[in-house]
């Protein structure tokens, strides 16, 4: 294997190879999924250990079923997390002397510090060594080049904030905390604070890119010029200085050669960069949470109203597609051809920039695949008494969308209903809540299992993430799920996604988008108190609700959302056949 020959080479006995880039983007670009080419494994999120005589993947509780179907299992051995974890593989597996390799750029200095710390932890005593090439890079031959896509300029009407007060604001906080400059590597923070977009990251409008923002001066946005038409150079000359991407280390060495605290996310910036700043030995580096993650979490009252307008846009072309689709069972529909149609739908709206992701389409047992993503071998037809899940978004100027919605073709089952019941409980439990200040993901994350809980189910994947304005379809810090430790605030987007699957029988999920909305206080009442406004306006499955075990205000909550989705969608259908299908629905599961 010529990637162990290079290992032999190197002097190694082992490498990290994990899913991410320099700039830990969650989708990559082409030139950057290493693992998939590596591997076979084309999950957003996992992590390859290869020594000398043995190699794992590990991979999270979305992936343990497409792993198997992906990866050589004579090769790898898939083990999940957090069951299983890299520190204690490696403490069990390689020797006290092993030289374990891994690529500086592609580890966060929180990813190298905690494999570190676990696998000593562990009883490890292997040695970590960060190498100027990477072994993948160095066997990959027709690797594909690094996307050159143009930047664009994010128009104030949606971006609800120039970029100069952004940067004003977060210099002003750099002042008082006494920090002389911020180095930021987050894609999605770049893109929100100096209000540009870009087509460099699949179904993400980002650019390539990193920025020193400077305390007390212009901030340096250093990315290739090439990039920037003439006008968008214009625009980004008032508020910042362009540097060529050729000369980062001369701008790194620039701040950390000067007295004074530089500052990095350890949760977002590579080691590379660490290991860079540090050899100045004048500037103090600290550690601090990236200054643009939080206000680019709270979306401002543009950014909320666009939210709004892109749900209802894309709620009425997943609505038309809905309607298209019970048509289509007996003409033997597939996968790939309803995730194509329903693409095509949000295409007509002509306010599309791009699919938010690749589309889920799962029926059957490929549904249950919590993060499937068809292709032609996988391909199943929609055949009855199935259900058929898809997860599905798109971006738009004004706001990105995610939403799965599960669909009974035919007759569902007694059990299929008793389970989408059971998901539908706790999705509720999530879109009625209130909450003082301070609540977190993980204190609501159980309100959204309880019902399963109860019956012995559950899934194993989060609630909810946080989710973009014309960015990252997921978004940090907010979250829902046993993780998720950032404390909820007005403004905020999360989705609301509990799920069900039965291995190789189907996969129930139903998922909108909440925002995080400030509550009036109950009478007698002595906190302020927030809750959730629901976003997305799509009717769910109620051939797939068995209402006897809803209680009334589950009962009224699915009605009151389905009078909502009505009232907002059906002036926006084309056809009297869209509308009638619409009124179907969202017909009452009981009255009253």
């Amino acid at each position: 294997m010529k990637f162990r020959a290079f290992l032999e080479e190197q002097g190694l006995d082992g490498f990290l190879v994990p899913h991410g880039d320099e700039f830990q983007n969650e989708y990559l670009p082409a030139c950057n999924e290493r693992l998939l080419w590596l591997t076979g494994f084309s999950g957003s999120a996992g992590m390859a250990v290869i020594l000398k005589q043995q190699a794992a993947i590990f991979i999270d509780g979305r992936y343990t079923l497409q792993v198997t179907k992906e990866v050589d299992l004579d090769l790898f051995t898939p083990l999940q997390v957090p069951q299983n974890s890299a520190a204690d593989w490696l403490a069990d597996k390689a020797r006290g002397s092993d030289r374990i390799g891994y690529d500086p750029r592609l580890l966060t200095v929180q990813q190298l510090e905690k494999l570190r710390r676990d696998t000593e932890k562990a009883g490890g005593k292997c040695t970590f060594v960060a190498t100027s090439e990477n072994p993948v890079d160095a066997i990959w031959q027709d690797r594909p080049a690094e996307p050159q896509t143009p930047v664009s300029l994010h128009p104030l009407k949606y971006a609800g904030q120039k970029a100069g007060e952004k940067i004003a604001t977060l210099q002003k906080q750099l002042q008082k905390e006494k920090i002389s400059a911020f180095v930021l590597t987050d894609l999605a923070s770049i893109a929100w604070l100096f209000n540009i977009r870009g087509r460099d990251v699949p179904h993400t409008p980002l650019t390539l890119s990193c920025a020193i923002l400077h305390a007390r001066k212009k901030p340096e946005l250093i990315i290739n010029p090439g990039k920037l038409s003439a006008k968008v150079k214009q625009k980004l000359d008032e508020i910042a200085r362009i540097t060529p991407v050729s000369r980062l280390e001369k701008s790194l060495s620039a701040v950390a050669a000067r007295k004074g605290q530089v500052a990095i996310d350890p949760a977002r910036t590579s080691c590379y960069i660490d290991q860079f700043l540090r050899s100045g030995k004048e500037a103090e580096i600290i550690h601090r949470p990236d200054p643009c993650t939080l206000p680019k979490a709270i979306k401002n009252k543009v950014e909320r109203a666009g939210a709004r307008a892109a749900h209802i846009r894309d709620g009425v072309a997943v609505c038309r597609f809905l309607c298209w689709l019970e048509d289509q069972i007996d003409a033997g529909i597939d996968e790939i051809g309803a995730a194509r149609k329903l693409e095509a739908f949000r295409r007509e709206t002509g306010k599309l920039t791009d699919i938010s992701f690749e589309t889920i389409s799962g029926s059957g047992p490929n549904g249950a695949i919590v993060h499937y993503r068809v292709d032609e071998q996988s391909n199943r037809k929609l055949r009855k008494k199935s259900l058929y899940l898809v997860d599905s978004g798109g971006q738009y100027l004004d706001g990105t969308t995610d939403i799965t919605r599960t669909i009974a073709i035919g007759p569902p089952t007694r059990q299929m209903r008793r389970h989408f019941t059971l998901v539908l409980k706790g999705h509720i439990a999530i879109a009625g809540s209130r909450f003082p200040k301070g609540t977190r993901g993980v204190d609501l994350d159980a309100f959204a299992r309880m019902a399963l809980w109860k019956a012995g189910l559950d899934y194993d994947h989060g609630t909810g993430h946080g989710v973009g304005s014309f960015l990252g379809v997921h978004e940090g810090p907010q979250g829902l799920s046993r993780r998720a430790m950032t404390p909820f605030a007005p403004g905020m987007i999360v989705s609301n996604e509990p799920g069900y699957y039965k291995t190789g029988k189907y996969g129930i999920r139903i998922e909108n988008l909440v925002l995080v909305t400030a509550e009036d206080t109950p009478k007698g009442g002595e906190r302020p108190m927030m809750g959730f406004e629901t976003l997305t306006m799509v009717p769910l499955d109620l051939n797939l609700v068995d209402p006897e075990m809803l209680d009334r205000a589950e009962i009224d909550w699915l009605n009151d959302y389905h009078r909502q989705v009505r009232r907002l969608i059906s002036p926006h259908l084309q056809t009297d056949k869209e509308r009638k299908w619409l009124n179907r629905a969202t017909k009452t599961p009981l009255n009253g």
